[in-house]
């Protein structure tokens, strides 16, 4: 149990009878833990080193258990200062390592993964592997069958361990059904999405890894993405992927269970707030551009708004978006 602070097990057996008699001569130790004489010294002196135990100057010699709690807490606390110089020594070694993968070895800088299941699989995989956080562009087409019909279930999973979600959606996608649930989902949860035009699907696991899938006009799934590993390319697509996030609109889904608005009403302003036009949040929602523009002038009616803008206005002043 505790060789995870450096003891071994004989070293353990002695702390454990120590503790129980709290002072005891080499001679007692012996005759508890069943060990030679020199093996029992050998475990008091590392006992003592740690400041588990001490030694009485009477003679003869007894050891005395130092509290458990006031003990290992002190050890534990070494070592995890230890474990964080050795987190920081990592980081330093990283930018070594970095540094030295963009000249000396360039052709490994990036991978080609074929097939949509090994996509998926490296996908899946990727999120996995993440520490801090994910930052993306989405659009369709997708590699996964169910596309926005159902949530990234390692994404909320993630989530939910602290690792962070940026998203930037193409307004394409507010078209295609189930979109604004899937968000809902995952902003709920703590992911942080924005709307704007994106050039291209893309993925970026901390600083370390992207993923770019490889879309040839008309496609419908993908098939095939590079894997992007630590180069100026890899620096050129987080800075890209920064600046058009300063640039986006957030997604604002406002009080989604609010009793003022109508379950039509709440999704349809979080569509029109996210930038759709009424062909897109029709899309969406499964309605006629028409229903769109009906349900819209009945909410200009309710809030006194006479444009699109004033129903923003006033539903931001309601805490509705």
């Amino acid at each position: 149990m505790l060789e995870a602070i450096g003891l071994s097990q004989q070293d353990e057996t002695v702390y454990g009878a120590l503790v129980r008699r709290t002072q005891a001569t080499i001679a007692e130790l012996v005759q508890d833990c069943h060990l030679p004489e020199s093996g029992v010294r050998r475990a008091l002196r590392t006992l003592a080193g740690l400041g588990l135990a001490t030694r009485s100057a009477a003679r003869p010699f007894r050891y005395v258990a130092v509290s458990p709690d006031s003990g290992l807490e002190a050890v534990l606390r070494e070592h995890e200062a230890g474990l964080q110089d050795v987190r920081l020594h990592i980081r330093t070694l990283m930018e070594m390592y970095r540094a030295g993968t963009r000249f000396a070895h360039p052709g490994e800088l990036i991978e080609v993964i074929s097939g949509r299941d090994e996509v998926i699989h490296r996908w899946v995989r990727m999120q996995q592997e993440t520490h801090a956080q994910m930052r993306g562009f989405d659009r369709p087409p997708y590699a996964a069958p169910q596309g926005h019909t159902e949530s990234n279930h390692v994404e909320l999973a993630l989530l939910q361990r602290g690792v962070r979600y940026r998203v930037i959606y193409d307004k394409s996608a507010l078209e295609l059904p189930g979109w604004l649930d899937d968000v809902t989902a995952g902003v709920r949860q703590g992911e942080q999405a924005r709307i704007a035009e994106v050039p291209m699907k893309l993925a970026i696991s901390d600083d370390r890894l992207a993923m770019l899938p490889l879309l040839r006009s008309g496609d419908d799934t993908v098939t095939a993405s590079y894997l992007i590993h630590p180069s100026p390319l890899l620096d050129a697509l987080v800075a890209l992927f920064e600046v058009t996030w300063e640039r986006a609109v957030p997604v604002r889904l406002g009080a989604l269970d609010t009793e003022d608005l109508s379950a039509e009403e709440t999704r349809l302003l979080a569509l029109l707030a996210s930038g759709a036009t009424d062909k897109a949040a029709g899309r969406a929602l499964g309605w006629s551009e028409r229903t769109v523009q009906r349900h819209v002038t009945k909410l200009m009616s309710r809030v006194g708004a006479r444009t699109r803008f004033q129903i923003a206005m006033e539903a931001t002043r309601r805490g509705w978006i």
